[in-house]
């Protein structure tokens, strides 16, 4: 059984940053992959950035490249998503989710993680 869960999230002005976090614990296995998601309403789950294990290979949406930037600790048993020069589109629930001998073709589709976190709010003010 793994448990993640999500923190950071809050309320920011266009141009800021936040650091999300996520925490697993449990049994995460020898090949995985950690990405964060994000879904605004009426929106599907949106991919965002995504570490695979133990090729520690990293994936970004090429849309948000530059701005968002995913890392690891493994010491904490955690991700980071640090989000810089938000922007009101950026307003969304994010989630951190777990997939299992994750594969290329598949990293980027959130119907194959197997495990989420609660998600966390983040608004962007204008």
């Amino acid at each position: 059984q793994v448990h993640l869960a999500e923190s950071g999230g809050g309320l920011v002005q266009t141009g800021g940053s936040l650091r999300l976090s996520c925490t697993v614990s449990g049994r995460t296995g020898n090949s995985y992959a950690m990405a964060w998601f994000r879904q605004a309403p009426g929106n599907k789950r949106e991919f965002v950035s995504a570490i695979a294990w133990p090729t520690i290979q990293t994936y970004h949406a090429d849309s948000l490249k530059g701005r968002f930037t995913m890392s690891r600790d493994n010491a904490k048993n955690t991700v980071y998503l640090q989000m810089n020069s938000l922007k009101p589109e950026d307003t969304a629930v994010y989630y951190c989710g777990r997939l299992l001998n994750p594969i290329v073709s598949t990293i980027r589709y959130w119907e194959r993680y197997q495990d989420w976190g609660q998600g966390t709010q983040v608004t962007v003010s204008s």
